[in-house]
């Protein structure tokens, strides 16, 4: 919950410093107060997550297209299919943002409100929650990226190309749906 629903809960109460003396209590805990996506809740420790887990986790890899498109969403939110397109150089396949819908990292935000009013996309509490995010500000920049080693030359002249103006996308290669997810064709995504 928000701060502001469980304000509103127990009567417009302050409840900022509540919070953070149950998070302090609850910090040498099995179950730990959390703030992720502007919204709190409780969540198993680290150390004891494998003790509660009944299901395996299938291991999904995103094509290095989604992982693309969900970096360009996640640095420039609200954004649309066209900008992803000129950001990236390439042109999207159809079911990339799809698979990243049905993970639940990226929502349809609404629509721009230029001509033709392209759908934007933005990112969800869930992919905050899921990368360990308070918000999108924690996201590293692109010094400490390559300090990381996480960046390529290869990866380093997209990027030079992608700030350069006057790039026309070019046609990317469908890879099909690496996730195994299916593809969804309610038309949202497009």
């Amino acid at each position: 919950m928000t701060v502001d629903q469980i304000s509103t809960h127990l009567g417009q109460a302050d409840v900022r410093p509540a919070l953070a003396e149950l998070q302090q209590h609850y910090a040498q805990r099995g179950i730990r107060l959390v703030e992720r996506g502007k919204r709190w809740h409780f969540e198993t420790a680290p150390d004891l997550a494998h003790l509660l887990r009944r299901e395996k986790e299938e291991l999904r890899r995103l094509s290095r297209a989604a992982t693309e498109v969900l970096a360009i969403v996640a640095y420039h939110e609200p954004v649309s299919r066209a900008e992803i397109e000129a950001i990236r150089g390439v042109q999207t396949a159809k079911g990339t943002l799809d698979v990243l819908m049905e993970a639940g990292w990226v929502r349809v935000a609404g629509r721009r409100e230029v001509p033709g009013r392209p759908v934007i996309y933005a990112t969800t509490p869930e992919f905050l929650a899921h990368f360990g995010l308070k918000s999108l500000k924690e996201l590293p920049g692109i010094d400490e990226l390559r300090a990381a080693g996480l960046l390529d030359p290869v990866d380093d002249e997209m990027i030079e190309s992608a700030l350069s103006p006057g790039n026309p996308p070019d046609q990317e290669e469908d890879d099909g749906d690496a996730t195994g997810l299916g593809h969804n064709d309610d038309g949202l995504a497009s």
